[in-house]
């Protein structure tokens, strides 16, 4: 999907300056506790699927809205993993643009669909275990967030 209307209007006025901006990430995980990621077209690296929040958008409405987005599935929202930010989660895309993300991370299940990428945003998506993601090629964040998301899911998938 394009930049949002909300987004591209904000950068008419600063061109590629560094913006702040708020955003949702989606970690989805199966019953073998293995999670659901994608590598993202315009970076080419994995994560955990997820974007910005528009105005006025609850950030858990964002993650159900980009996965059925990005991957055509449906997710049912369990909890907040944690909110994070920091210079792990600036980017510099291709464009120019800088973006510095504040990430709400929330734990998922799938309740619809079968994952498939949208070809745009992503390009690839499957399913890893803690191991596997560790040898991935992967977003400077997802070290910082996949341990927690993980330690989340153990704590929590049986209630």
């Amino acid at each position: 999907m394009p930049m949002s209307p909300f987004l591209a209007r904000l950068r008419e006025k600063v061109g590629g300056e560094l913006l702040m901006l708020p955003s949702a990430a989606g970690f989805v995980f199966d019953g073998a506790g293995r999670l659901l990621v994608a590598r993202h077209g315009d970076v080419g690296l994995w994560a955990a699927p997820g974007g910005g929040i528009d105005p006025d958008e609850r950030p858990q409405d964002a993650v159900v809205r980009e996965l059925r987005e990005e991957l055509g599935v449906g997710v049912e929202v369990r909890g907040l993993i944690g909110v994070y930010g920091g210079p792990e989660f600036r980017t510099l895309y291709p464009n120019g643009h800088q973006v510095g993300y504040v990430v709400a991370c929330y734990a998922c299940v799938l309740v619809s669909g079968t994952a498939r990428p949208d070809g745009d945003e992503i390009t690839d998506c499957r399913w890893v275990d803690e191991a596997e993601l560790a040898g991935m090629e992967v977003t400077r964040w997802t070290p910082v967030v996949a341990p927690e998301a993980f330690a989340w899911w153990r704590e929590h998938a049986r209630r």
